[in-house]
């Protein structure tokens, strides 16, 4: 056990150490991630993580070739060659996307590139346990095309849960955990040294994701980028296949497995169940919409999780716990030997806690204060239109709106007393010449009269003018013959 915590430390510094120079390197070549529509950040953030990741996991083989227990392991195969050339392969494809980007058909065949050479270094599901105690073997063809289906698979599962920071590598690392303590229990009680290879490739990636998750987590300093998701999926897929190709069936009857005719594919099928719901929801969805599977959009899970209401961290913690109750809950079968009773009853009030957790209007204990918020909303609403009402100015009137009479204004006195006489009122043709009508005008201010029949307002009098000052109402108009003027 110390050699496997020993390497899983050697490759978590060595990411760690090596994501700070990361970083630079990809702010001086220009490998950013711009904001998107579909991204939660706003500002560029660093590319590259992923050859960080490459670093550690080289460490890390290189620390276990050291150490006797583990270096069995290592000799005699190519498992420590296919992982440094197929991780090497989806660097360089990854680093390719990040910086100037690649189409989907030439990153899918990079990927199958990968895949080929683990099943080159003996990772190769060459079997399959079926029910009633039987097994499905593949010949040579078949295994290895069901080997690089399910690494590319595996490839964009984790490609397509790299949407908040920290998501992917806190869901892998969770994920390589429960790999480990399934298969180092089984090197321990079934004394299959063959298990060990899968346990020391689940510790390495546990170890590459811890180191990269200081810089990762929200607020993320860098993302891993297609560079990281990639190799995390594709060191998330050999964990597996390389068991169940070094895993004899008949040895699966051990009190160590619960279901041994079903537990080597419902594990990873289990710790994977997010990365894989999230892919073929997103393949469906885009398929009915119909958009190539590939197409991106901002409708995977952890976008739900932001759009219901829930905070980034949050989020991205609540992915954790379902990743960590898939697992957690598989191994537990498969090491514990408690009543199945009990198993379920575990596992469906863990599944309710956390739907509580994810979905907060299935909570009980918040719905006054839903009701509450909600009534607050609906008044605040309607005062809000009430004040948009009294602020919209008031239509005018048919009598307000029709054009001016030809007609003079009638005169008459003033509000104040004083007597007043109205300018007549030009029509379009010629002035007509007669006595202008006299009667008394409207009651109201100074000035109403005429405001209403379109001519300037008169200013109030205050008292008698000086003589000979001009009327401002009748300065510059002729007085018609037979009219008086105005007495001073």
């Amino acid at each position: 056990m110390a050699e496997y915590v020993l390497t899983l430390l050697v490759t978590a510094a060595v990411t760690y150490l090596l994501t700070p120079l990361v970083r630079r390197v990809a702010i001086a070549g220009g490998a950013m991630h711009e904001a998107r529509d579909r991204d939660v950040h706003v500002v560029p953030i660093p590319l590259l993580g992923g050859i960080a990741i490459y670093g550690g996991l080289a460490a890390g083989l290189l620390v276990a070739a050291q150490l006797t227990p583990l270096s069995t392991v290592l000799q005699g195969n190519r498992t420590a060659a296919s992982l440094l050339l197929a991780g090497g392969v989806i660097v360089i494809v990854g680093v390719v996307d990040d910086r100037w980007g690649l189409s989907p058909i030439s990153k899918l065949a990079g990927q199958a590139a990968a895949g080929g050479i683990l099943v080159w270094g003996g990772a190769q599901l060459s079997w399959v346990p079926l029910p009633n105690d039987t097994t499905l073997f593949f010949n040579l063809n078949q295994s290895t095309a069901l080997s690089i289906f399910l690494v590319v698979a595996t490839i964009n599962a984790v490609n397509f849960i790299d949407g908040l920071d920290g998501l992917a590598a806190g869901i892998v690392c969770i994920a390589a955990i429960a790999f480990f303590a399934y298969y180092y229990r089984l090197t321990l009680a079934l004394h299959l040294p063959d298990q060990a290879g899968p346990a020391l490739a689940s510790a390495l990636l546990a170890g590459a994701c811890l180191g990269f998750l200081p810089h990762n987590f929200y607020p993320a300093r860098i993302f891993m980028g297609d560079t990281g998701s990639m190799l995390l999926g594709l060191l998330l897929a050999y964990v597996p296949i390389s068991s169940i190709n070094s895993l004899d069936p008949a040895t699966l009857g051990s009190s160590i497995n619960r279901f041994p005719e079903v537990l080597p594919l419902l594990l990873p099928a289990t710790i994977l169940v997010i990365p894989y719901a999230d892919l073929l929801l997103a393949v469906v969805r885009r398929t009915r919409a119909g958009l190539s599977p590939l197409a991106p959009d901002r409708k995977h899970l952890h976008h739900r999780l932001l759009d219901i209401g829930h905070s980034h961290r949050s989020s991205v913690l609540i992915m954790y716990l379902w990743a960590a109750l898939f697992s957690g809950a598989i191994v537990w079968l498969s090491v514990a030997r408690t009543k199945l009773f009990v198993f379920a009853v575990v596992t469906v009030a863990a599944m309710v806690l956390l739907l509580l957790l994810s979905m907060p209007r299935l909570r009980p204990w918040g719905r006054r204060r839903r009701a509450s918020a909600a009534a607050s909303r609906t008044v605040a609403a309607r005062a809000a239109a009430g004040r948009a009402a009294a602020a919209k100015p008031a239509p005018a009137s048919p009598a307000l709106a029709s054009p001016a009479p030809a007609s003079p204004a009638p005169a008459g006195p003033a509000a104040n007393g004083a007597p007043s006489v109205t300018a007549p009122v030009r029509p379009s043709g010629p002035s007509p010449v007669g006595p202008a009508p006299v009667g008394p005008a409207p009651v109201g201010p100074a000035g109403a009269a005429r405001a209403v029949i379109g001519g300037p307002a008169r200013p109030a009098d205050d008292g008698p003018r000086r003589p000979g000052t001009a009327d401002p109402l009748t300065a510059g108009t002729r007085r018609p013959p037979g009219v008086p003027a105005r007495p001073r």
